[in-house]
């Protein structure tokens, strides 16, 4: 178990600035956004910033992916490390805002609970380059007790929605797509991966093109899609197994090799309709249909998925910047929310979120070297 530190503010009351951080399994880059929250409400946003990975480290991150930290990790880590402290130095440079704390998620190379998760990333590092506290490691007190480690935003995802008509969906599409289903009480809370998100298409897309993604999703639009590979993917066992329940990017990567032999837009737009589908199946789960759906993440960017989406789940759907979110900084917001909550020694996890036996809090804190 992972224990705060002495020293920490978890007894003030007041909202404070926190900078959170996020790196997702796209392995595009970093995003750092600044909230203004006292853990349980949010009060203001502040600026955003967006940082590209440089590609060499890009493909060292894709490499390291379905695999513990290997010796070769660290270096990588420590890499990731530094460009995560000058994203955060470029959003400072534009504001006037002091942030007291900084949520790090590192990059996630390996998620297998109930048994593992790995994030790279050295939160005393940064705490060290930032001259800011640092909490990291947001995921591991959750796997040590048996919970999944995953979804973590669910709890953030309900502060947002919290005058919004429920039930409630909210679905991240980013290299994973998960689901927070909120109904009319404040512990009707459920959340869980659905299944792959832009991943596979992310990776189909680079391998055979040499790009990073399918931009608005205009490669699905022309490209014909195969029901019969999409049918025989969803007998998955995962699709069956109940929440509590995450996903590991890769564990759907077998898709890749049974596509091989489509022509590259049929490949895209099949690998695009199967993401839609696995937001359908996502629906057995739910103890009530949603009312409205709200799509974020860079899959909100697609039309092409957004619509396959729409189709499949027969509901309404909105973007997240159609409430006024910032749709690419929200998981990063997330943890600065995250960070705030860990040193109030407030839940990041509950058992409808991650499995966890009980409500659990989370993260480590590192003290900035100017304290």
């Amino acid at each position: 178990m992972i224990e705060l530190k002495s020293g920490t503010c978890r007894n003030l009351k007041d909202p404070i600035w926190a900078l959170g951080l996020m790196s997702g399994t796209s392995a595009d880059g970093i995003d750092a956004a600044l909230i203004q929250t006292d853990g349980v409400t949010v009060t203001a946003f502040g600026p955003t910033h967006y940082a590209s990975y440089p590609a060499g480290v890009k493909e060292q991150i894709l490499k390291a992916y379905g695999r513990p930290p290997e010796t070769d990790s660290y270096e990588l880590s420590s890499r990731i490390t530094e460009l995560h402290a000058d994203a955060i130095k470029d959003l400072l440079d534009k504001t006037d805002i002091k942030p007291t704390l900084i949520g790090f998620h590192g990059q996630t190379i390996y998620h297998r609970p109930p048994y593992e998760t790995h994030q790279i990333g050295d939160g005393d590092l940064l705490a060290s380059l930032t001259g800011i506290d640092v909490i990291d490691q947001f995921r591991i007190n959750d796997v040590a007790h048996g919970g999944q480690g995953a979804p973590l935003v669910p709890l953030f995802h309900q502060a947002l929605c919290i005058n919004l008509p429920k039930p409630l969906a909210v679905l991240n599409v980013g290299g994973v797509a998960n689901v927070t289903w909120m109904g009319t009480d404040e512990d009707d809370l459920l959340a869980f991966d659905v299944g792959p998100g832009n991943a596979l298409i992310d990776d189909w897309v680079r391998h055979h093109r040499g790009l990073a993604c399918d931009q608005n999703g205009a490669i699905a639009a022309i490209g014909k899609i195969h029901n019969n590979r999409i049918n025989r993917w969803l007998c998955h066992p995962y699709f069956a197994k109940k929440p509590p329940k995450s996903l590991d990017r890769n564990m759907f990567h077998s898709c890749l090799q049974d596509i091989a032999g489509l022509p590259f837009e049929d490949g895209v737009a099949t690998l695009t309709a199967f993401t839609a589908a696995a937001v359908e199946k996502s629906l057995r789960h739910l103890p009530e249909r949603p009312k409205q759906w709200i799509i974020a993440g860079g899959g909100a960017h697609n039309q092409t998925l957004m619509k396959m989406i729409g189709v499949r789940l027969g509901a309404p759907i909105l973007s997240a910047s159609e409430l006024k979110w910032d749709n690419d900084a929200l998981e990063a917001q997330a943890f600065g929310f995250l960070a705030v909550r860990s040193i109030r020694g407030l839940p990041l996890t509950v058992p409808g979120t991650t499995g966890a036996p009980h409500p659990l809090t989370g993260g480590r804190q590192s003290f900035s070297i100017t304290r």
